[in-house]
């Protein structure tokens, strides 16, 4: 699939405009975005990432990594995604960077999603659904995503995130309405976000492949 994911980043950088910008997810796909990124690097005015491992990599290629309280709403948000089903829901978080890629998103005015055709699902859950939660409230968010959903919910053990928080991993879900279990896993609280990209979901995605297809 390394093929597939390279063909994906590389279509995204149809949709970086002069001057833009650009926001930057996280994960093996987006590393492929970040490259091609580079070599167009002098037609864009920098970048908002949403990871230290994503931070590095911009910065390698010498584009400037912007601080998204002093650039407002950006135009354009190029992220990957763990799964995505028919209506460009998504699941996100495998690289525990779920809340800042949620806060990009939510500031972009386009959020254009590459992947490749192994993570197109017709319903999201096999891929175990990432929750960030505040290290004190770990067990009462289980026990509380347990009764709430019945899924199995596992420590990602040794993982902190970025923003000093655990994730817990939901296994054995079939997510039928995500947008309704996004809302919900909020509420609880000790949950700093939920890997579920629903309410703000892709408005493109692109599946890379001979060619890239762009839904």
């Amino acid at each position: 699939m390394t093929e597939a994911k390279r063909l994906a980043g590389e279509k995204a950088i149809d949709y970086v405009q002069d001057g833009m910008i650009v926001g930057v997810g996280t994960g093996s796909t987006v590393a492929y975005f970040i490259d091609a990124l580079g070599a167009i690097k002098d037609r864009i005015k920098g970048a908002v990432s949403s990871s230290e491992q994503s931070t590095q990599r911009l910065k390698a290629h010498g584009i400037e990594v912007l601080d998204l309280n002093h650039t407002g709403t950006l135009s354009l948000y190029v992220d990957g995604a763990d799964e995505c089903d028919a209506n460009k829901c998504l699941i996100k978080g495998g690289g525990a960077a779920l809340t800042r890629e949620k806060i990009i998103a939510q500031a972009s005015q386009q959020f254009v999603c590459i992947i490749d055709p192994a993570k197109q699902v017709n319903t999201l859950g096999k891929f175990p659904l990432p929750v960030e939660v505040v290290p004190m409230a770990r067990s009462l968010v289980a026990r509380e995503i347990l009764a709430m959903t019945g899924g199995q919910p596992v420590w990602r053990d040794g993982v902190v995130t970025d923003n000093g928080n655990v994730v817990l991993d939901i296994h054995n879900l079939t997510i039928s309405d995500p947008v309704a279990m996004e809302k919900a896993i909020n509420q609880i609280p000790g949950v700093v976000c939920v890997g579920l990209f629903a309410q703000r979901r892709a408005d493109v995605v692109i599946v890379g492949g001979q060619p890239p297809q762009v839904l």
